[in-house]
């Protein structure tokens, strides 16, 4: 791979953001992170990283107060029990921190998702460390995940798809100032928005595309998925109009150094990033619903549930949006399959009427 590329230049980001991380745990954690690897993706472990650092800020806060950070061997985790854990849990549901830079007291508060999120990254933590026999006990795999209450899927119904794409395309509903630079962007906030509509594809492989990652005569984008893995994802002939509109924009620009392959370009003529995108997306999306929370997430939800309701194909649904376990798939979309069990409801007659 082209050692400029977005995808290599992001690994390189992230990996240095890792090491900073890990130099603000224990030195033990550093084989934790060097054992997984091969077999997680850079941003997994920054993900695991924060986890780890807010729970040995609990371990030295409110347990081991007297305990000396800079010399804590691996034997330490032993001392830890499942009750330990489960006062960590209880603690995660609100607590203090001071923000290194500002220096400001910074109150922080965890639903029972994120709660189970940082217990699976200390499962993982105890694991690895157990299995290479270098402490006696595991508590983590003792204490059971929180309840997670399942909340309905945020997305955008079909009328508010065409009135967002139709906002995009018109800009009437904008304020005077965004409509300055309306004329500017409205081919590329329309491809975009369609892509992401009409693909699924998450904002970070949108925001990676380059112009050569298009085949026009296919329909076809190469994307990067999580893990480095590059597929193929194919969209309509309306996504291609849009897009089509947006190249023969595209082409008139140009691009600062370093990025002269990005597809999508700001007003600064540099790549657009992920925060730009979710501001654009919310931008238009308050514009046609007062209700809901619209993200790109949102916009890939949208997608996923629209498929599974044309095809009724959960594997299919997996493997477009890139879901490596379908179990995932099926969690997030089997309020739909209740809607499919009452529509079945009503089909089958036991009289007539």
């Amino acid at each position: 791979m082209d050692k400029n590329s977005y995808q290599v230049q992001q690994k390189l980001k992230y990996t240095a953001k890792l090491r900073g991380l890990e130099a603000i745990l224990p030195s033990f954690c550093f084989d934790f992170f060097r054992g997984i690897d091969q077999t997680t993706g850079v941003k997994t472990r920054i993900a695991y990283a924060y986890d780890l650092i807010v729970f040995f800020d609990f371990l030295f806060k409110e347990l081991y107060k007297d305990e000396n950070k800079d010399n804590l061997l691996v034997d330490f985790l032993d001392k830890i029990t499942p009750e330990d854990i489960e006062r960590y849990l209880e603690y995660l549901s609100y607590f203090t921190k001071i923000n290194v830079n500002t220096q400001k007291i910074v109150e922080h508060a965890n639903d029972e998702k994120a709660k189970a999120r940082k217990l699976a990254s200390l499962r993982t933590f105890y694991k690895y460390f157990y299995k290479k026999r270098k402490i006696k006990n595991n508590p983590a795999i003792l204490v059971d995940l929180p309840k997670i209450h399942q909340k309905d899927i945020v997305r955008l119904e079909v009328d508010e798809a065409v009135k967002l794409l139709d906002e995009i395309e018109s800009g009437n509903a904008l304020t005077k100032f965004q409509q300055k630079y309306h004329s500017k962007t409205k081919l590329r906030d329309l491809a975009l928005i369609s892509l992401l509509l009409g693909t699924g594809i998450r904002v970070s492989e949108c925001v990676g595309l380059d112009t050569n990652d298009i085949d026009m005569s296919t329909n076809g984008i190469k994307i990067t998925r999580k893990g480095g893995n590059e597929v193929i994802v194919y969209f309509s002939d309306e996504v291609k109009y849009a897009l089509l509109d947006y190249i023969q924009e595209r082409k008139l620009l140009i691009p600062e150094s370093g990025h002269e392959n990005a597809l999508f370009l700001s007003l600064q003529n540099k790549r657009l990033n992920v925060r730009s995108v979710q501001n654009l997306v919310k931008k238009y999306s308050i514009l046609v619903t007062n209700l809901k929370k619209i993200s790109p997430h949102k916009l890939r939800s949208t997608y996923g549930t629209n498929l599974y309701r044309e095809t009724g194909d959960i594997y299919l649904v997996a493997d477009v949006l890139g879901h490596k376990d379908v179990n995932t798939t099926k969690k997030h979309y089997a309020q739909i399959d209740d809607e499919q069990r009452r529509r079945a409801a009503k089909i089958v007659k036991l009289r007539e009427v």
